[in-house]
């Protein structure tokens, strides 16, 4: 089939569906490719670079439409676009289902299927096609660099024979995807960086990127997040209260606020008021994320840049992914060939819309003349849950004392029933045994007993490092088995045979393993 991509009609859209590279890898799939003349421009992309990688170019949108059977776009198709589909045609879009009836209403009169991108569920085996992920990922970063060159000084602290500069003060709020991305980039800059967001869950994540997460003198029991596909839930006023004078407090000293704080298809909250901007000193940045929905702070204006009384600019673009188009593009279009990967399964260059598929049926708005939207849950979680733990009463000194001394005595009288029962069956084989036979045995059974005792106080984490030591007493007892296997006895040949065989695939595994494992830490 042809699958083409058209040039985005939205105003400033830089972005395409298509690139020279995910138009080679939609061939190996049995597809062709088709592009619009100029589609990749604003993005990089030529139409000879196009056109080197096998992909026709045709000068119009008419004729792009009129000759794909499944057209990938980026932006929600206009009223024109919609008008250009036709019975039988696929559409891979950002589509916004929930505030766009008459699109689906369009479509399904022309009867053409429609995959909506923002709705791939948020499952494990759909993660390649996340394209809101891939979307807020840059998102994020791109804030960072917008509130730097909006800032007046560096993000990180210097000393120098000119003077002392302290570093930026970053807060982040709402720790998604975005808000992760927006840490990381603020960290790595030398920015001192705060994190908040409703699911104190997400504190780990924030402190693994070197950035301090705000808690709340408050406790709420909180909604789970993954019920709605993984955003935060909606808060309790008095938890929004206590939000906001942990906010009001923290103003004064913040250099950069980057609110994320969004749930599709409904109004920004408002989080950042317009005291908490008049508490910031002079020359402070906000980047409000959350600008295309109202802006999570009072005074962000939509796709403009503002700079209150006292100073403070505020940034309330909404094209941020755009504004960095090569990047942006590459990285939806790999949404979008992963998508027509799973529907080409036979890589026979025929789309198979499976509706069985959770993936597709989910991403899928429109289909045969009927809307499909909103779908069913998937049979697979989106997030799984962790299950609520009962609350463990407090022990007090005492108990906590008396515990210890109890655990204590236990573990002495299993460890003496079991040394007890050892001794008692070594005393029965030697009762049989001959004398050689025995000395080897018992340094067997203490060399046993002393491996148990080191493997079993070893952290999981250090298990292959320790296949290093494993591989030295495999060396041992693979010399021992080489001097056995001259013996006259076929069964001490046989035995030792055995051990040469498996011991050297313990040695020659074992290292390769952990060559491995050095390989992760090493620069290429």
């Amino acid at each position: 089939m042809k699958i083409g991509a058209p040039k985005e009609t939205f105003e400033g859209e830089a972005r395409v569906a298509m690139t020279p590279e995910s138009a080679l890898q939609i061939q190996k799939l049995g597809h062709t490719c088709v592009i619009e003349t100029g589609a990749g421009a604003m993005a990089g992309f030529s139409d000879k670079s196009y056109k080197d990688a096998g992909v026709e170019v045709v000068k119009t949108a008419a004729a792009l439409w009129k000759a794909a059977d499944v057209v990938v776009k980026v932006r929600q198709p206009s009223e024109t676009e919609s008008k250009r589909l036709r019975d039988g045609q696929t559409l891979i879009s950002f589509f916004n289902p929930a505030a766009n009836e008459a699109g689906m209403e369009a479509a399904k009169k022309a009867g053409a299927r429609v995959i909506a991108m923002e709705m791939v569920p948020r499952i494990s085996r759909a993660q390649k096609m996340d394209a809101l992920s891939s979307m807020a990922n840059i998102a994020g970063y791109r804030a960072v660099i917008e509130a730097g060159n909006n800032f007046g000084r560096f993000f990180t602290g210097q000393v120098t024979a000119a003077g002392k500069v302290p570093p930026a003060k970053v807060l982040v709020v709402g720790a998604g995807v975005a808000g992760l991305a927006a840490i990381g980039t603020a960290t790595s800059l030398g920015a001192i960086t705060y994190a908040f967001d409703v699911r104190p869950e997400v504190a780990e994540q924030v402190e693994s990127m070197g950035a301090e997460f705000v808690f709340l003198d408050f406790e709420e029991e909180q909604a789970d997040g993954s019920a709605s596909g993984g955003y935060a839930s909606v808060s309790s006023p008095e938890f929004r209260e206590a939000q906001l004078a942990k906010f009001r407090e923290l103003a004064p000293d913040i250099d950069i606020v980057i609110t994320t704080a969004l749930i599709p298809n409904r109004e920004a909250p408002e989080l950042w008021t317009e005291d908490m901007v008049a508490a910031m000193k002079p020359g402070s940045v906000i980047v409000d994320l959350a600008a295309e929905k109202g802006g999570n702070c009072k005074l962000t204006v939509m796709d403009e840049k503002i700079v209150t009384d006292n100073g403070v600019t505020i940034i309330g673009y909404t094209d941020f992914p755009s504004r960095m188009a090569a990047q942006a593009s590459t990285l939806y279009s790999n949404n979008i060939r992963h998508m027509l990967f799973d529907l080409t399964p036979e890589k026979d260059g025929v789309i198979d819309h499976d509706m069985e598929d959770d993936v597709i049926r989910g991403a899928t708005v429109t289909f045969d003349k009927e809307i499909t939207f909103p779908p069913p849950p998937p049979k697979v979680a989106a997030i799984a849950a962790a299950p609520k733990k009962a609350a463990v009463p407090e022990l007090t000194a005492e108990e906590k004392a008396a515990k210890e001394v109890a655990d204590f005595k236990q573990q002495t009288k299993t460890q003496v029933t079991l040394i007890a029962v050892g001794a008692a069956l070594l005393l029965a084989v030697g009762l049989v045994a001959p004398a050689s036979f025995m000395q080897h045995f018992i340094v067997f059974v203490l060399s046993v007993f002393i491996g148990f005792q080191v493997i079993w106080g070893v952290a999981h984490s250090l298990h292959t490092p320790l296949m290093a030591v494993t591989n030295a007493i495999s060396s041992i007892i693979i010399l021992g088995a080489l001097m056995q296997i001259g013996s006259g006895s076929f069964l001490v040949v046989l035995l030792a045979a055995l051990a040469v065989f498996m011991t050297g695939i313990n040695i020659f595994g074992g290292f390769l393993v952990t060559r491995r494992m050095l390989a992760m830490f090493q620069k290429s």
